[in-house]
């Protein structure tokens, strides 16, 4: 698992450890669940996160 203090097996913040549980279940890889999941611990982040899925999912549909 990936820890909350870092280490080899990588680093998520304690408050994203929900998320990154969540991405593991839909089958990403630790390092992918783990960089998804720190990118949204601020506003910012989320809001970041939130329009890049936004354009993926639009992309897709075509």
């Amino acid at each position: 698992m990936v820890s909350d203090r870092g280490g080899r097996a990588g680093f998520v913040y304690r408050s994203r450890h929900s998320a990154y549980r969540a991405l593991r279940r839909k089958g990403a890889s630790k390092a992918k669940a783990a960089r998804i999941s720190n990118a949204g611990r601020a506003f910012a982040g989320r809001s970041r996160m939130a329009r890049k899925g936004w354009r993926t999912r639009s992309r897709r549909k075509r």
